[in-house]
């Protein structure tokens, strides 16, 4: 027996995890390193020849794709469906909405046309398959955009709009890929008269019945059963993930590809709905999201054949040119005509638009639905064939372009921070808007969120950024703008609340970015116990705590930024102001923010600068 789909099998999560760790490590796009484990995964295993082995009688050529994309459209739909749990219809009225509507319109039928055009002139389709091609290729899809939203970080009214245009848009080629076979090709062949001339409205229809009808009705009854504690909680995310996939089967037997659509839609609802908390929900879809990411590139970095995509030779790479430089700017500039986005937002949307897993999907369910037609003209059949490894080659380019381009161009434009040392403040008492004051007149973003109005009142006065709004609402996590912020510090009067509040926003920085401060001494019993994993990383020593820093702020003593150098060293510094002065904050010459936390001990060295806690001088001078 051929044990090798075993490894292979075994190798595509590992190989995964491994290029997204050392794309974090290194700071790449992801995509780009998966994308490259699996070409290089494929010299070794291609799945396709595997599973050929495992059976006689049929080619690997038309054995893999009958299996593996199965598969590949069942988990594309979990990955959009966790998609749609991330839309936001506050989100789309306040910075994406007519954007979003314009790019799924406006943008989709100029891309569509254009790309049919350069299919057919450059790739010399016959016009059928390029006007095929140029539907499928509309898309773009949180397959691709996902990874590079998280590496490039960009303002959320721009993050926001590539967000929703990367999950809308999905559904929207796939049933224009298949009223556009339906129409010229099924007709064709098997019609033989005009009778299928209003399938094209038709199929339109259907698909925005079943799509909105069974995806809301589907989530509705979801939130019911969840309400009435019908189930256990610990099945609540198999629960949703079954249905999900359940509704896009059904959903896809009743109308071809209307199940992207339910799935969009029932993930939009939930997002939506207000009757329970999905959020134990969205934290499974999020990790099940990543690693069918990391599998699926793999996967289709191994079925690569180099030699294939040679064929299409020099006519691929500038069909692919022309589809970066040409299709998608006019396609953003015709969309957003006239449109109150600035010239930067359009010039960053104008060069983002990668492929992925979904146009690699469709396309290859296509060509052999056309090659099983039997269509006996060899030129057409040769066209046929070579739509995949065109399509293959608009993925590695795009992902090549875009993820190794879209980073600058976001920090050129002014859109994003490569990487961001701002703070978000949860408190904003005295001392944290001292705190909060210095770190913003040394260049850096800084946002309070405090439940007292007084307080938040007077950071606004101070000229801060400041919201009267509990660190633990919606609207702490997805209508504040986090551009240029990077770190989150919980500083109530509340350990739970802390606790709470760094668990919560560990899955926006990562946990090495999200400290806490007790809110009592330890040593007086005060403190909650809480899990280690979610309280967030301790700040300043044991024994400081938010009351002994609220007394000291009231006997006198003020944060305070002193630059170390040669001449006034740390250990000068200490002289000054004391061995047990509490440094608070440390920044390097680079601007880099290093936190001061019970489990670190920070020595400032020269060229260095540090904000720490002093007497002031107005207190020195009243003794």
């Amino acid at each position: 027996m051929d044990d090798t789909i075993f490894y292979y099998l075994a190798l595509v999560p590992l190989l995964g995890m491994l290029a997204q760790w050392l794309a974090w490590w290194i700071r790449v796009p992801s995509i780009l390193l998966l994308l490259g484990f699996g070409v290089l995964l494929g010299f070794w295993m291609n799945p396709d020849e595997i599973l050929a082995r495992l059976t006689d009688g049929e080619s690997s050529s038309a054995l893999g794709p009958k299996l593996v994309f199965p598969l590949v459209s069942l988990a594309v739909a979990v990955i959009l469906f966790e998609g749609g749990l991330s839309l936001r219809f506050s989100e789309l009225r306040a910075a994406a909405g007519g954007a979003v509507v314009r790019l799924c319109t406006v943008g989709v039928a100029v891309s569509w046309f254009l790309g049919s055009l350069f299919a057919w002139l450059v790739l010399g389709l016959h016009w059928e398959l390029a006007v095929l091609l140029g539907a499928i290729l509309v898309v773009t899809g949180p397959t691709v955009v996902s990874p590079l939203l998280r590496h490039i970080r960009p303002e959320r009214s721009i993050g926001a709009v590539v967000k929703w245009e990367g999950i809308i848009i999905d559904p929207i080629g796939a049933i224009l890929a298949v009223l556009v076979f339906e129409q010229l090709f099924y007709s064709h062949h098997h019609a033989g008269g005009h009778a299928a001339m209003h399938s094209p409205l038709v199929g339109i229809l259907k698909t925005c019945v079943i799509g909105l009808g069974i995806g809301c009705v589907t989530a509705w009854l979801l939130t019911q059963v969840v309400k009435r504690y019908w189930l256990a909680d610990y099945l609540h995310g198999l629960a949703f993930l079954a249905s999900a996939l359940s509704v896009f089967a059904l959903s896809n037997w009743l109308m071809h590809e209307s199940g992207l659509v339910t799935v969009t839609v029932m993930g939009i609802y939930l997002a939506n709905q207000k009757s329970i908390s999905i959020e134990h929900v969205v934290e499974f879809k999020e990790n099940l999201g990543v690693f069918l990411i990391s599998s699926l590139f793999i996967v289709l970095g191994s079925r690569l054949d180099l030699a294939v995509l040679g064929e299409v030779g020099w006519r691929g790479v500038l069909y692919v040119a022309l589809m970066i430089l040409i299709v998608r700017p006019v396609s953003v500039l015709a969309a957003m005509w006239k449109s109150k986005m600035s010239w930067n937002e359009k010039l960053f949307l104008a060069f983002l638009a990668p492929r992925g897993i979904v146009a690699a999907a469709v396309v290859s369910v296509f060509s052999l639905r056309i090659l099983a037609t039997g269509d006996e003209d060899p030129s057409f059949v040769h066209d046929a064939e070579m739509l995949v490894p065109a399509t293959f080659m608009l993925i590695v380019g795009t992902v090549a372009v875009y993820g190794l381009g879209a980073a600058p161009l976001a920090r050129r434009l002014g859109l994003a921070d490569a990487n961001p040392q701002g703070i978000l403040f949860g408190g904003a008492s005295p001392w944290v808007r001292d705190l909060a004051i210095i770190l913003k007149d040394a260049g850096y973003s800084v946002v309070l969120l405090d439940t007292n109005y007084h307080n938040v009142a007077a950071a606004k006065m101070a000229g801060l950024t400041a919201y009267c709004k509990s660190v633990l609402s919606d609207f702490a996590r997805e209508e504040i703008d986090l551009a240029g912020i990077g770190k989150f510090l919980a500083l109530t009067r509340n350990d739970a609340v802390n606790a709470m509040a760094a668990a919560e926003f560990s899955h926006v920085f990562s946990r090495q970015n999200v400290y806490r401060l007790l809110a009592r001494d330890a040593k007086k019993g005060g403190r909650a116990k809480v899990g280690e994993v979610s309280k967030g990383r301790e700040l300043f020593a044991e024994a400081w705590s938010e009351d002994r820093l609220q007394k000291v702020y009231e006997n006198g003593y003020r944060p305070k930024l002193t630059r170390i150098s040669d001449e006034f060293t740390f250990a000068d510094f200490r002289h000054e102001h004391g061995e047990d002065v509490m440094v608070m904050v440390v920044i390097e010459k680079s601007g880099i923010i290093h936190l001061n936390t019970s489990d670190v001990d920070l020595k400032p060295k020269s060229g260095q600068a540090v904000i720490a806690l002093v007497r002031s001088e107005q207190a020195s001078a009243s003794e």
